[in-house]
């Protein structure tokens, strides 16, 4: 009888002191209520232009860029590289690759795609 009473008065005390550890916690959370407004800079897609209207932000070119094309070429192993012709089509890029003088030529679209080594 004595060591139930025992396990009683000892899950008393487990539960008294995780009712005491609990009770800080949810007091500090308290009850706020608030209205939170998030800022949207609309403008952050214009230019300011010098004669002061908006404009909006010129698009990219739907093309492939000469610099773009030479990155691609050297990244390919091409050293010196330089645009030697940029045509409705193409765009020629020559360099030095391990066995002389090379060309690259890329289609002028988006992701400059290479079309002949």
């Amino acid at each position: 009888m004595t060591s139930m009473i025992v396990k009683a008065g000892i899950a008393a005390l487990i539960a008294l002191t995780g009712l005491s550890a609990t009770a800080p916690t949810a007091a500090a959370a308290g009850s706020d209520l608030g209205v939170y407004v998030q800022y949207r800079d609309h403008d952050r897609d214009r230019h300011w232009r010098p004669d002061h209207r908006w404009r909006p932000a010129p698009r990219p070119r739907p093309g492939c860029a000469p610099r773009l094309a030479e990155q691609k070429a050297s990244r390919m192993g091409l050293r010196r590289t330089r645009v030697v012709d940029v045509s409705r089509r193409t765009v020629t890029v020559v360099g030095f690759g391990w066995r002389g003088r090379d060309r690259v030529v890329f289609g002028n679209v988006r992701g400059c795609p290479v079309i002949r080594r």
